[in-house]
């Protein structure tokens, strides 16, 4: 199929209406403030563990297409009735319990009875040409970090995490990806569609964690994004993922 065609099919299997109802909800009911900026190789992802590296299915940012885009988005959280911890074993037990049901579902192995270690996969089915597979990365008390297999539309890493404050909690999703391939960079970075619509759902998961913590989310939320396109910052950036497997040549 030609990426034209690709595009426009994908768009349709999206079900583009449904979320972009959604975003036009939340812009009008939640204070969203948003930034963009140039980034750099200070915008450099964790070093991946030598199990993804060495995994053929492994889906790396060098694998990628497209510039890198660093995304932090971030809500604080007042008269919250759990912690920091407990907020992030609840998500990790039930992901579903704050994905929006309409843009993704979690779908776990059918054995996994427990929360999510390291090592575990798990695939967010979307609406789309494209669904998400991921391996954890990373897991300890207070965060998870999620990085991506062959089949996902991007290529790079998320972290969920919460930290207690002296008055609630701060809870943040931070994301270092590229387009996986040509296709989706069309329609991520050129026609925006796959670009709104994940943002979109991540902003409702921030605001689904403030609820599960019992709290209400204070000034709404916050997305900073930093777009690592020079190529000097981008090789380095890239270069970075994969430092646990140079340090073992």
């Amino acid at each position: 199929m030609h990426a034209p065609r690709q595009v426009l099919a994908g768009l349709a299997r999206y079900g583009v209406g449904v979320p972009l109802v959604s975003w036009r909800y939340l812009w009008s009911t939640v204070p969203l403030h948003r930034s963009t900026a140039p980034g750099d190789y200070g915008d450099a992802p964790p070093a991946a563990p030598p199990e993804h590296l060495a995994d053929p299915g492994g889906q790396l940012l060098a694998g990628g297409t497209g510039p890198l885009y660093h995304r932090v988005f971030g809500v604080d959280i007042d008269d919250a009735r759990l912690r920091a911890d407990q907020l992030v074993g609840m998500l990790a037990a039930d992901l579903n319990s704050a994905v929006p049901s309409e843009a993704a579902a979690v779908e776990l192995p059918a054995h996994r009875h427990r929360a999510l270690h390291s090592g575990d996969r798990i695939t967010f089915r979307i609406p789309g040409p494209w669904n998400g597979p991921v391996r954890v990365l990373h897991r300890d008390s207070n965060s998870f970090r999620l990085g991506t297999l062959a089949g996902h539309m991007e290529a790079g890493q998320i972290e969920f995490r919460a930290h207690d404050r002296n008055v609630g909690l701060r809870f943040e999703i931070e994301v270092w990806a590229r387009s996986a391939n040509r296709v989706v960079d069309l329609l991520y970075r050129h026609l925006w569609v796959g670009s709104e619509i994940q943002v979109n759902m991540w902003i409702r998961f921030c605001l689904s964690a403030a609820r599960l913590a019992g709290g209400k989310p204070r000034d709404g939320v916050t997305i900073t994004t930093r777009v690592v396109g020079e190529p000097r910052a981008l090789a380095r950036c890239l270069q970075a993922e994969r430092a646990v497997e140079r340090r073992h040549r």
